[in-house]
């Protein structure tokens, strides 16, 4: 698998253990496989970055693929909940919180590489709309495709780290690639307004009703 990573610098051994533990999946090394969004997410406002090319052998890597269709949002949410910080002020959220993480946890941690969403502030934004009650289920499904944004692919384990190996790396100017990451995510909160305030769809599973109806992961309606 070939992977790009955005950075501020070059990064040609990525360390194991280190970054922030407060991001989607934890501690880990994200990437994509878009050399684009990589362009996108290596800038910043005032600051130039770099795109860093790699490539991994993933043969006998254990790879969670958070997109297959065994797995739903809501898998992919408890992962954030577990590791992104949610403001539960609403007694909903609260409960939605603690009944995903009981139900809907995956034991993330005893694979190599998680394939998933990326949570950037618009999409954590919509996953803290769900537990709060104010979107549906399938409007929160939807809104991960907002935007184009695509999928992250995180190396959390230590064979995982092992294996990647640098290829090159190229100069990201902000002034390219800022507006585009801007204009990206503007796309997907316009689009998702939108649909959040279209009529409600006759069906659509809300945060209340999987809590009362004590809905688990191998619901056909999920």
């Amino acid at each position: 698998m070939k992977l790009f990573h955005g950075s501020k610098e070059i990064v040609q051994k990525p360390i194991f253990g280190f970054g922030n533990r407060h991001n989607d999946y934890g501690l880990g090394f994200y990437c994509t496989e878009d050399i684009e969004l990589a362009f996108e997410w290596a800038v910043s406002a005032s600051k130039d970055g770099y795109v860093n090319e790699y490539e991994i052998d993933l043969k006998g890597l254990k790879v969670l693929r958070l997109d297959e269709s065994s797995i739903s949002v809501l898998h992919w949410l408890t992962i954030l909940l577990e590791n992104r910080v949610f403001t539960t002020n609403y007694p909903l959220a609260r409960e939605a919180k603690d009944y995903l993480l009981k139900y809907f946890s995956i034991n993330y941690r005893d694979y190599d590489i998680i394939i998933g969403y990326r949570a950037d502030d618009s999409y954590f934004a919509f996953a803290n709309d769900f537990i709060s009650g104010a979107i549906s289920y399938q409007q929160l499904s939807k809104a991960m495709k907002l935007g184009n944004l695509g999928k992250q692919v995180v190396l959390i384990s230590k064979e995982a780290f092992s294996r990647i190996k640098f290829i090159d790396s190229k100069f990201a100017d902000r002034e390219e690639y800022f507006d585009r990451k801007c204009s990206r995510d503007e796309t997907a909160r316009n689009e998702y307004l939108y649909n959040r305030h279209t009529k409600r769809t006759k069906g659509d599973l809300y945060i209340n009703q999987i809590l009362d109806e004590e809905i688990k992961p191998n619901d056909p309606r999920l």
